[in-house]
């Protein structure tokens, strides 16, 4: 297993413009928090307290990630790597667009749910390549990152819970069939 210090060698090597920015210290990200606060009726107030974003080569780090495991870290930062990966793919403005605007920005964002899936699977990956394939039957943790895609985290941005179950539950047995051995 690569460690949290590994983890962001080779994130910093493939990225080298990468940094990690306490979030609570970022007028942009208090920005965002208020206008998220707006738009979703005050349903999303933890943007601020409790989530970690990539903007850029940039991770605004929540005030929790000091209570994270090394674990977890390592999980997070897959997961950030992932959209560091579609900002060099799609460019800086693509990957916005397709963050904010197909098809509404609230409730049906189907290019933000896309690009979730895409780092959400990289997240249980990790898990599951750091703790074992207990994690793979971990109903909190399904019901966790369900509930990012199907709430008010990302603003509701797929209304389908089942089609959201049907993908984690794919992923979960793609995990098992891939290193059967391995757990």
């Amino acid at each position: 297993m690569i460690g949290f210090e590994g983890t962001l060698a080779e994130i910093s090597a493939e990225f080298p413009r990468f940094r990690l920015v306490p979030k609570p210290t970022s007028w942009l990200m208090a920005m965002i928090d208020r206008f998220l606060r707006l738009v979703t009726f005050g349903q999303q107030s933890r943007f601020l307290a409790e989530y970690h974003t990539v903007i850029g080569y940039t991770l605004y780090l929540a005030p929790t990630w000091e209570q994270l495991s090394e674990v977890d870290r390592v999980a997070l930062l897959r997961h950030e790597r992932v959209h560091l990966r579609q900002r060099k793919r799609y460019g800086f403005f693509g990957l916005a667009f397709l963050y904010l605007f197909p098809i509404f920005p609230l409730g049906l964002a189907y290019g933000r749910a896309r690009l979730e899936w895409e780092a959400y699977s990289e997240t249980v990956r990790a898990l599951f390549e750091m703790r074992g394939k207990a994690v793979l039957s971990d109903r909190a943790l399904r019901e966790h990152i369900i509930g990012r895609f199907v709430g008010p985290d990302y603003g509701w941005m797929w209304p389908f819970r089942n089609r959201i179950e049907k993908w984690y539950d794919q992923l979960v047995l793609s995990l098992v069939r891939e290193q059967p051995s391995r757990h």
